[in-house]
């Protein structure tokens, strides 16, 4: 295997890589990643893959370095996905959220909800030693469809249950905001472990346990506390302190400069770099525009109403008739932030967020640079990843850091004797 004793993992459903990142943070070899996007294809080979990025799979030969379904995958090279069996350390990654997320339309339907079926073959064909999957805490919740209590289906059942015949399965909902990530969160994770390599973990054992009890001295090193608000995450992008230049990347748009870091949070994200900050586009508001998202702010300041949804009486009044609309709370973590970016407005500038605020909210490094548009629309939504919908989907790198570390513990752990098989 790559990179000499050092565990292996392979990333399903990648994404742009905030969980591949991470694990590669905390000391995991990644052998590689599935991901069927173009647009987070090229942020992760931009990232992850390339010559003289900072972290870098060890992508084998056998494996074309472009998008791929995790169908085509297996059809393509089932062989070699059968001769890593017993030789994968780690099965990261989870199917796509969106036909489960309280933020869209809940569909039992959803073509990609059938992705947790392909996601459990792909586990029984490679058996890796240990699984991790995160999602949305919709996964939790039953799906009826049309109303037949016939149809009920529990996804996160499904996969406890089936995960279960061969793997130990631990779970809980974790709120990023708890772990150092200046947002809310809600996440659901699991985390498999096979019977053949050791018994059934009991309290402080246990993933979850490790994961807490660790997570203070993790963060301490880094200069952290757990809780980490919205400006202190992001206020080194405001325009009245960075100012504005011309977009490099969009001819006709302005971006944020870029101010020097003005808490332990941003020099941890911006890590050393010196170079160009990317994605910092700023949106085309109107001046009118421009005037309504400035009274909303002021009006959402004066009614407490921060990070909250606008109320009915707001909506009406300012014409808006979607119901996400929130203005941060710059003394809070965000509210979990979405691939509409229209959803979270700028705690004192009247704008919405860039792809980079975005970023900075989920913790990815100032040198993490997303391809691919910015925005879709219409059906294109279902097909197409653009960047702000890359960032909303990405497990925050800073946890999967935190989960990497915890799960090389187990690793370790598996070279001492005497361990107990189930």
């Amino acid at each position: 295997m790559p990179n000499g004793d050092r565990p292996v993992f392979v990333d399903a459903f990648a994404g742009c890589g905030g969980l591949s990142l991470g694990l590669l943070r905390a000391g995991w070899s990644g052998l590689f990643a599935i991901e069927k996007d173009a647009f987070a294809f090229e942020t992760l080979r931009t990232n992850l893959i390339a010559e003289g990025a900072r972290h870098r799979y060890a992508w084998p030969d056998w494996l074309e370095q472009k998008p791929w379904t995790i169908e085509s995958l297996m059809d393509a090279h089932g062989d070699q996905l059968q001769a890593l069996r017993g030789r994968v350390d780690l099965l990261a990654g989870g199917p796509p959220c969106q036909g489960f997320s309280s933020a869209g339309r809940r569909r039992p339907g959803d073509p990609r909800n059938v992705l947790v079926e392909r996601y459990l073959e792909f586990v029984d064909i490679v058996r890796p030693t240990m699984v991790l999957m995160e999602n949305v805490r919709g996964i939790t919740y039953d799906f009826v469809d049309g109303g037949d209590e016939a149809t009920r289906r529990n996804f996160a059942s499904d996969v406890i249950s089936r995960l279960g015949k061969h793997y130990h399965v631990y779970t809980d909902i974790l709120r990023c905001s708890m772990f150092g990530v200046p947002q809310q969160r809600a996440r659901f994770f699991l985390v498999g472990m096979l019977k053949s390599e050791g018994k059934k973990l009991v309290g402080s054992d246990t993933p979850f346990a490790r994961l807490k009890a660790s997570s203070a001295r993790f963060l301490d090193a880094r200069g952290l506390k757990p809780r980490v608000t919205s400006r202190q995450a992001i206020s080194d992008l405001e325009c009245s302190i960075a100012g504005i230049s011309p977009c490099l990347d969009s001819a006709g748009y302005e971006a944020i400069r870029i101010g020097r870091p003005r808490t332990n949070y941003q020099i941890l994200m911006r890590d050393g770099f010196e170079g160009v900050v990317h994605d910092t586009r700023l949106a085309k508001h109107r001046p009118h525009i421009v005037e309504r998202f400035g009274n909303i702010i002021a009006d959402c300041q004066r009614a407490g109403r921060l990070n909250v949804q606008l109320n009915r009486e707001m909506r009406d009044r300012y014409g808006i008739k979607k119901m996400a609309t929130r203005v941060l709370d710059p003394a809070q973590a965000a509210p979990t932030i979405t691939s509409m970016p229209d959803d979270l407005l700028h705690y004192s500038e009247p704008r919405t967020l860039t792809v980079r605020e975005n970023a900075r909210l989920q913790t990815f490094p100032d040198w993490f640079e997303f391809k691919g548009k910015y925005t879709t629309g219409g059906e294109r939504r279902a097909r197409e990843v653009p960047r702000f919908t890359q960032v909303a989907n990405a497990v925050p790198p800073l946890i999967a850091e935190m989960w990497g570390e915890v799960l090389l513990s187990y690793a370790a752990e598996r070279a001492l004797p005497d361990r107990d098989a189930a």
